[in-house]
């Protein structure tokens, strides 16, 4: 034993520490939500853009009136086509109270079901609240007269049907495991959709309208779910967006998923494969919509699709990428 060893001074060897946990890095720390705050600002300047352009410009407002052309001079909106009908009837059953409420109420027992309580609590805030900025938004802004033959001053923006449809999807989003969020996102989108076209048939809003709520009620979502990320791995109580990740043979919290680069590519994919069979559909049902709806309805129709599958689409891509990349936060000091 050669001196100034440990062993010879009767101490004994001092274990290695512990292999510490891996926290998050500095902005995800501090901004949780980042990416979801991100994406709710974008939706809400595009919101604004959508705003100033089709009610504050002649051009928007020719558009408008280009894409859905008004039955006659001072008359209303409604197209002339077969369509009206069943459009009424959607809109007619989609604005029954008793089904908004069994809606609702589906989106709380399902978060009381998986132990997310706050997250039942802020879905169903999130269709209140777009419901009501939607009514407070259509009272508040004005729509100027300029002298557009085809526009009128009344103002219908955003779309309070398509705002609600939108954001019920959205909130079924918040509480639903990431296995079911794909199955219902491709029909859902669809969904509103039909809800958003019927709002034009039937004349009761113009493009621009269905448009603007799409884009109100992506908005929200992303603005409840980064505050959702944020309680969560600020420490509050449980209820926030579920946690992924488990500890690894190192003791460090590995996530479930895989991290964000490698999530993206296989939401990526997913994405393509709503668009194709949102593209399926279309080819299916574009024969009688063609017979049945003249170009400029037809092309408003197939744009608002279009604009409601990318929106939602891109929500719940960061939705579930963000939960795939984060692990659970480091509670040890």
């Amino acid at each position: 034993m050669q001196p100034g060893s440990l062993h010879s001074l009767g101490r004994r060897p001092v274990p290695a520490p512990p292999a510490a946990r891996r926290r998050p890095s500095g902005r995800t720390a501090a901004y949780p939500g980042r990416p979801l705050f991100g994406a709710a600002l974008c939706y809400l300047f595009a919101l604004g853009l959508t705003c100033l352009f089709f009610l504050f410009t002649r051009v928007g407002q020719w558009l408008d009136g280009l894409l859905l052309p008004r039955a006659e001079r001072g008359g209303g909106y409604q197209q002339q086509t077969a369509l009206v009908g069943p459009a009424k009837t959607v809109l007619a059953h989609f604005g029954n109270p008793l089904l908004l409420a069994a809606l609702l109420g589906a989106v709380l027992l399902v978060a009381l079901l998986r132990r997310r309580p706050v997250a039942g609590v802020v879905a169903v805030g999130l269709v209140l609240c777009a419901v009501a900025v939607a009514g407070a938004a259509k009272s508040v802004l004005p729509r100027p007269d300029l002298q557009v033959e085809s526009s009128t001053t009344h103002n219908s923006f955003p779309s309070g049907h398509v705002v609600a449809a939108t954001a019920l999807l959205l909130a079924f989003m918040l509480v639903l495991p990431g296995w079911a969020r794909r199955w219902l996102a491709v029909p859902g989108a669809v969904g509103v959709s039909v809800v958003a076209s019927a709002t034009m048939i039937a004349g009761w809003h113009r493009f621009s309208d269905a448009l603007g709520g799409v884009l109100l009620g992506v908005a929200l979502f992303c603005l409840a779910a980064a505050a959702l990320e944020h309680r969560r791995v600020g420490g509050g109580p449980c209820g926030g967006i579920e946690p992924h990740g488990a500890a690894g043979p190192s003791g460090e919290i590995e996530p479930r998923g895989g991290s964000f680069g490698g999530r993206v590519p296989g939401g990526l994919v997913e994405a393509a494969l709503g668009l194709v069979v949102l593209v399926w559909v279309l080819l299916a049902v574009g024969p009688g919509l063609t017979e049945s709806v003249d170009r400029g309805p037809l092309i408003a129709i197939v744009a608002v699709t279009g604009s409601t599958m990318l929106a939602v689409g891109s929500a719940v891509l960061l939705l579930g990428a963000g939960e795939g990349s984060r692990g659970r936060p480091d509670v040890r000091k």
